[in-house]
């Protein structure tokens, strides 16, 4: 697709925005929520793509409500998975409070995806021909705010002596370009398998279907938000991938909290998920 748009109006204005132009009004949301902080458990739960907020001043990045909705815009049903998963563990959890499409913050600020301009075929209109500034001011107000709130409440927990172990938190379309996925759950890792090897093994002992590093890999920019903070830390990680179909309602994502809190606590159990083991 390779219709060019004309940004006009409240659309122009945000493509162009002034670096000392506040992305977000008083009036709207921080972009991190801190869920359950005072929780005593050594887990701490990330959420890169938690919601699908567009502040005004980006006026919707030029898509209707419709686009907004789709797992374009963020990971649809997982924000309720972690926040009941942090309920069931007594972790303390981070969540992202803005949508991918504004900026990614499970990328890096060299990858090429960070600003999408495109999402599954769908042109993102206001993401098309930013200014330097402008792209700033996107980084710092979302991207270094959610991942400072990160670091914040990791430093907080690792300062209680225990090196708490990190595990990520996404979800994953049953379609993509016309291919079912046959995974109901994936796990992305790289080096460190304290984590999700054990917890592949278990969940595949309860008849599911496992992604092995699938429908993405945990060795490339979908892991992020791992690389960056737990594994120069040594910390134990895994980044979890549920398909969207199974926890786009209420009772799908309590049910899916509630599997993986079960399975998560038995493989916590491990004395050494706990010990840092920072990269040689």
């Amino acid at each position: 697709m390779t219709e060019a748009f004309e940004l006009t109006g409240d659309l122009a204005k945000s493509a162009a925005q002034d670096a000392d132009e506040p992305l977000l009004a008083p009036d709207e949301p921080r972009p991190f929520e801190v869920y359950n902080e005072a929780g005593a458990a050594p887990v701490l739960l990330v959420c890169d793509h938690a919601s699908r907020f567009v502040p005004r001043a980006l006026g919707g990045l030029g898509l209707g409500e419709a686009e907004l909705r789709r797992h374009i815009a963020w990971d649809i049903g997982i924000a309720e998975v972690t926040r009941a998963l942090a309920d069931r563990l007594g972790a303390p959890a981070v969540l992202s409070h803005f949508s991918r499409l504004i900026i990614d913050p499970n990328r890096g600020l060299d990858d090429l995806t960070l600003i999408p301009q495109l999402s599954d075929g769908v042109i993102v209109p206001a993401n098309r021909d930013l200014s330097a500034a402008a792209s700033q001011a996107r980084i710092a107000t979302f991207h270094q705010a959610y991942h400072g709130a990160v670091i914040r409440v990791l430093e907080s927990m690792m300062a209680r002596r225990q090196a708490p172990a990190i595990v990520s938190m996404h979800s994953f379309t049953p379609v993509m370009k016309g291919v079912e996925r046959p995974w109901q759950i994936g796990i992305l890792w790289n080096r460190d398998g304290r984590l999700p090897v054990p917890l592949m093994a278990r969940l595949r002992a309860r008849g599911l279907t496992v992604g092995d590093n699938e429908p993405y890999s945990g060795r490339d920019n979908h892991g992020y938000t791992l690389h960056v903070h737990a594994e120069p830390r040594g910390l134990a990680n895994v980044l979890i991938e549920v398909r969207q179909d199974l926890i786009d309602t209420h009772h799908g994502a309590a049910e899916w909290a509630e599997l993986l809190g079960e399975t998560l606590q038995a493989i916590l159990a491990d004395p050494t998920i706990f010990e840092a083991r920072p990269e040689s």
